[in-house]
């Protein structure tokens, strides 16, 4: 059997049964592939005379554009044999810095087919990082716009560089990929282990990590991704998440193109929910994907005013809390269904499409991943760290750590791909998620979840965002302590800090109550993702010193509290 034909085989599975969970986990097999490369045996066939849309570009201007899979075939080979060249060969890594213009696909599907290594970048990096990533990641080209060009032309020297949209001295313009042949040839077979891409980690606690995911890790891994979001073929489907990130991958190139969907974009200079919303109802998009972040900026409108089309409303990044869920659900009639994966993997666990949805969980392990809970004991249990059993491992792993031989040694020691994050799971494989193995503390002996009681947090009618860490404590070893921000209707000031404290007494333990309240902006990384270590690291300082915040309260400010009032 060919590659194509075994791989659309395991995708049509998938496809055939996306509301039959069961079904679909219990049968489902990861497709084996000695030899596969998706743009050539997967894209090319799928695109061919095939003149529905694969991509819709917008933006808050007006302005759009549409691209059918035959045209993106034809046009990635086009650019496959522009950077063939240019001197882009098998194996070489090319740092990808655009934002959501349409060469960033050409340009993905041509390095695939020419079995380069995309190193994907955020429009937002500095100079130092960019460089850190230049030189740790050995990347021998480079492609951004007339915006990248300010961080990367003074550290770019001796690498290939193209630019898109623009021109500049010692820079290969772009535009002229328009004059090669719409015809590509391999220069050979692309192995499933070859490298494909190389993603930088966020970096929430320490230096980001360099994955590598393969050409299969990706491209067939995420068929799980696509089993998540529930697409089929012909669907529009939205996700709000930034080139360079490996959500964007997951949602923005390969679920939706295995799926057959079109994948569209809405850009905005800077993120505003009411365009968003009115872009979601004028261009009839049937799924949409966001991150936390952008659901809590969404519930704050008048959803109810916007006759959206949508079926499908997922949710990644970040654990949804239920009072999002449950303002969607009563807008829309829609229930986001929250998804569970790293950068070093596909989706993981989510809830699927016509199963229950248990406010919080992040579901049940998709087709193709075999979790287990494991304790400290090094035991499984039904609370635990979040792992992947690896025997044998999931497609959708990635192979490794780039430069970590340890990290490397000390999984192969092992049975389980550790993720770092602690769940609990109940009788029906629902798995709940508790918050990362560095932000779980205790208190008076105590385990505190912060995601719970960040939850917990969000229903108060003041409260836009939250973030819970241990706050030293003499007596306690550590107390809750809630940095919030406020909606902007709200005051930060004794009144607020009163009612929130009121407010997780009447509905926590006490062992679990917040017990310090801080005004403040919540420190984030630039893919959205909140950074406790530095909140960490900033509440240990003021202890230290015996200081408070500049607008921090603690409960024992308050009297009316102790005479319960």
């Amino acid at each position: 059997m060919n590659p194509t034909t075994t791989f659309r085989q395991a995708r049509n599975f998938l496809l055939e049964h996306r509301e039959d969970y069961s079904c679909a986990y219990a049968g489902f097999h990861w497709p084996e592939l000695p030899q596969f490369n998706w743009a050539l045996d997967f894209f090319d066939i799928e695109a061919h005379d095939n003149h529905r849309d694969a991509l819709w570009v917008t933006g808050e201007d007006g302005r759009e554009e549409k691209r059918t899979f035959a045209e993106m075939s034809a046009r990635s080979n086009q650019v496959a044999n522009f950077l063939r060249r240019a001197g882009v060969r098998r194996g070489d890594r090319i740092l990808v810095m655009l934002p959501n213009v349409v060469p960033l696909w050409e340009i993905t599907l041509a390095a695939i087919k020419l079995g380069a290594v995309i190193s994907p970048a955020s429009m937002l990096l500095p100079s130092a990082d960019l460089e850190d990533r230049i030189q740790r990641g050995n990347i021998r080209h480079v492609v951004t716009d007339g915006t990248g060009l300010a961080q990367l032309g003074p550290i770019s020297r001796g690498l290939t560089r193209f630019l898109v949209g623009a021109g500049a001295p010692g820079w290969i313009d772009y535009s002229q990929a328009r004059g090669e042949p719409a015809r590509f040839e391999a220069d050979g077979e692309t192995h499933a282990s070859d490298p494909l891409l190389l993603y930088f980690t966020s970096g929430t606690t320490a230096k980001p990590k360099m994955v590598l995911h393969t050409h299969t890790s990706y491209p067939v891994g995420h068929l799980s991704t696509m089993y998540w979001l529930g697409l089929r073929p012909g669907d529009i489907h939205l996700n709000i998440s930034s080139p360079g990130w490996a959500k964007h991958a997951w949602s923005c190139i390969f679920a939706p193109w295995n799926a057959g969907a079109t994948v569209f974009v809405h850009n905005q200079a800077r993120f505003e929910p009411k365009g968003m919303l009115q872009a979601l109802v004028r261009h009839a998009v049937t799924s949409l994907c966001a991150p936390p972040t952008v659901w809590r900026m969404l519930v704050l409108q008048e959803l109810a005013a916007y006759p959206v089309k949508l079926r499908e409303v997922c949710g990644a990044g970040e654990p949804l809390n239920p009072e999002i869920i449950e303002r969607v659900r009563t807008a829309w009639g829609l229930t986001i269904r929250d998804g569970y994966g790293q950068t070093e993997t596909t989706c993981i666990a989510g809830n699927s499409p016509g199963q229950p949805v248990k406010p919080g969980a992040m579901g049940r392990p998709m087709p193709g991943y075999r979790v287990a809970l494991v304790g400290l004991d090094g035991r499984e249990a039904a609370e635990g760290e979040l792992c992947l059993r690896l025997d044998p491992p999931p497609t959708g792993l990635m192979a490794g750590y780039v430069n970590a031989p340890g990290r490397a040694a000390d999984r192969a020691k092992e049975n389980y791909y550790r993720t770092s994050d602690f769940a609990r799971i109940d009788a029906d494989g629902t798995i709940e998620f508790v918050g990362r193995t560095d932000d779980v503390f205790k208190s008076a002996d105590y385990r505190i979840s912060p995601f719970e009681l960040e939850s917990i947090l969000l229903e108060h009618e003041a409260i836009a965002e939250s973030a819970v860490i241990p706050s030293p404590d003499p007596v306690r070893l550590a107390v809750p302590k809630a940095f919030v921000v406020l909606k902007p209707t709200a005051l930060a000031e004794r009144d607020a800090a009163l009612s929130i404290l009121r407010f997780v007494r009447a509905r926590l333990a006490p062992y679990k109550r917040v017990r310090r309240v801080e005004f403040s902006e919540l420190p984030k990384t630039i893919s959205g993702k909140i950074r406790r270590v530095e909140l960490r690291a900033k509440e240990n300082c003021l202890r230290s010193a015996q200081a408070r915040g500049p607008r921090e309260f603690w409960e024992d400010d308050f009297p009316e509290l102790r005479q319960g009032h």
